[in-house]
């Protein structure tokens, strides 16, 4: 194989997704969001949330962060590289504080995501598409 093929290989794997060449190795893991008002085609920026995790020995949900999304309806290190661990989390959007800025009433006051983390070394991303009268996630990449 000629010596210029090689890095040719490697950029097509990267972007085909091979795990091979692509540094996969395992890393430690993260979690953002990003949310979309779907009823003005924007982000929504200035969405307050709070992220916790079920606790396993009381059953309790332990709060630990809060964070509003920035002008690209983006928060992008709710859980940094290095505090993931396996367990069951919930990000709780606070939708009706979002629509009452704008001066919208909203059907739903506000959304929570369950979720399970089993890979502490994969990366999470939970997006969230948002209107006054609906809203769906699903798990981003």
């Amino acid at each position: 194989m000629s010596s210029g093929a090689v890095p040719r290989i490697r950029a097509l794997q990267r972007h085909l997704g091979s795990r091979e060449g692509r540094g996969m190795e395992p890393v430690t893991g993260s979690l953002t969001t990003h949310v979309l008002d779907t009823a003005s085609g924007l982000p929504a920026r200035g969405l307050c949330l709070r992220l916790s995790r079920l606790e396993d020995h009381s059953q309790r949900w332990t709060e630990l962060r809060k964070s509003c999304t920035d002008a690209d309806g983006r928060c992008p290190g709710l859980l940094p590289p290095g505090q993931m661990r396996a367990g069951t989390y919930k990000l709780s959007f606070d939708t009706q504080g979002y629509w009452e800025k704008r001066g919208q009433a909203s059907f739903y006051p506000y959304v929570e995501v369950v979720f399970i983390v089993t890979e502490e070394t994969h990366k999470f991303h939970v997006p969230l598409l948002l209107s006054p009268w609906s809203y769906t996630t699903y798990r981003g990449s």
